[in-house]
């Protein structure tokens, strides 16, 4: 194959791509020649053309309704999706971009084949059997179009569609007899990860990007200023993988395995119903009040305080309440960043310890440092930033829990007791914060 000026670009940006793939991995490890011979230009073309087939592309990813379930994901790009009036994976168009599923190990050759060389993706200049690429890939035209052919394999379905006993499925009648199982069709909901990561990017610049930062400082501080901010209330972040959300898509870990769920409501608007943080030494006696929270108390301490037997069924059922219990703190959380201001936490009238003004006033990490109170707001971030608040809450939640059912004539419950609760909160937070679900004991 004739070898061109433009053969030689594709081979070089592919040669960097390598190399520094090389780099990264070998940086500080021994092993010599040996460890850096699969990073020559032929041979990890060769490997990366072989582990293709562990990953997909998918913009319907079958692991986010569960993450045990075995069947088939979706490649349904909007071009190919009928144009309907509610929104939908065809509503993205230039937004719209590809997941990956499968072994992880493989993502570098995904990473490698959205390389872009003149504005495309090395893909694109696949599926379009560029001869300046092939050319680059191999001299041998045999070998570097069996290469090509198996990269393209990342775009692929299955021959026949599966589904699992752990995917959403709803059997939906299509024929006269509902007593007569061949009447009705097998339909399988799918999460359309290319959808959420394009509204978890609007959400996040609405309440991160530079433009949304300084137009609310505007806002607060009664100036004028040439753009507006959106705001989106009453958001429930779904977490998607624990603490591996990798292991449901690529575009799932970049998320940090957040999926936000908009409110299936109208907005309200008035602003009398924001949480009474204010004025309080602590967010857990307001929790101790947010919906459905007492409930879930009376029904532990009824539960605990009945003497069940002690087995699996009884261990199941008490967890079930915590783990109910401890998912109402991200809700309440989300109550409370949906009704005040990034920043209320700078209010005199604050009074919440450090640790409770960091979980739920995050976005004063934005703001912009007050010059007449500048120690205090850099001091605000460096405890973000540093970590150990999270842990901090969830002993709050430890503490709270306990003395709740204390009151409710359960025996003085100790140490073992405090790190369960602990262990039961969620505590959500932004990178660089990890999420943590643990308590140390108190002193």
């Amino acid at each position: 194959m004739e070898v061109t000026n433009r053969s030689l670009k594709f081979r070089s940006a592919i040669k960097a791509f390598i190399d520094a793939r090389r780099d990264d991995k070998l940086r500080g490890k021994e092993g010599g020649d040996n460890a850096a011979a699969k990073y020559e230009y032929g041979v990890w073309l060769a490997d990366a053309a072989r582990r293709v087939l562990q990953i997909q592309a998918v913009t319907h990813v079958l692991k986010a309704t569960h993450p045990d379930a075995r069947g088939s994901s979706l490649h349904a790009p909007p071009s190919a999706l009928s144009v309907r009036t509610e929104i939908g994976t065809h509503s993205l168009g230039a937004e719209f971009v590809d997941d990956i599923v499968g072994n992880a190990a493989a993502l570098d050759v995904f990473k490698f084949l959205k390389l872009e060389v003149d504005g495309r993706r090395l893909l694109d200049w696949m599926q379009d059997g560029d001869a300046d690429l092939l050319a680059a890939l191999h001299e041998d035209e045999t070998v570097a179009v069996g290469w090509v052919n198996a990269f393209k394999g990342l775009v692929r379905s299955d021959v026949q569609a599966s589904s699992h006993q752990a995917a959403k499925q709803l059997y939906w009648l299509v024929g006269d007899d509902p007593a007569d199982d061949a009447h009705y069709q097998l339909l399988q909901p799918l999460f359309s990860s290319s959808l959420a990561h394009a509204v978890h990017a609007r959400i996040q610049d609405a309440r991160f990007s530079e433009a949304s930062v300084a137009a609310r400082k505007a806002r607060r501080e009664k100036q004028p200023h040439a753009k507006g901010y959106s705001d989106y209330r009453n958001l429930v972040a779904r977490k998607l993988g624990g603490t591996k959300p990798q292991n449901i898509s690529q575009l799932n870990s970049e998320r940090g395995g957040v999926n936000y769920l908009l409110a299936s409501l109208p907005p309200k608007w008035d602003r009398d119903n924001r949480p009474a943080v204010l004025g309080v030494e602590s967010a857990m006696k307001r929790f101790a009040r947010f919906e459905g929270v007492a409930e879930l108390v009376d029904q532990l301490a009824k539960f605990l305080l009945s003497n069940p037997d002690r087995n699996a069924e009884t261990r199941d059922k008490r967890e079930a309440i915590e783990q109910a219990l401890g998912l109402q703190l991200p809700i309440f959380a989300a109550s409370v960043f949906a009704h005040m201001e990034p920043g209320w936490t700078r209010d005199e009238r604050c009074m919440l310890p450090l640790c409770e003004q960091l979980w739920l006033d995050p976005e004063r990490t934005q703001l912009a440092v007050r010059e007449d109170h500048r120690q205090d707001d850099e001091d605000f971030k460096r405890a973000y930033t540093w970590a150990d608040w999270p842990d901090e809450v969830a002993g709050r939640f430890a503490n709270w829990l306990n003395e709740q059912l204390r009151s409710k004539g359960l025996p003085a419950l100790g140490d073992a007791e405090f790190k369960h609760w602990g262990k039961q909160a969620i505590i959500e937070a932004d990178w660089p914060v990890p999420i943590q679900r643990r308590a140390e004991v108190a002193s």
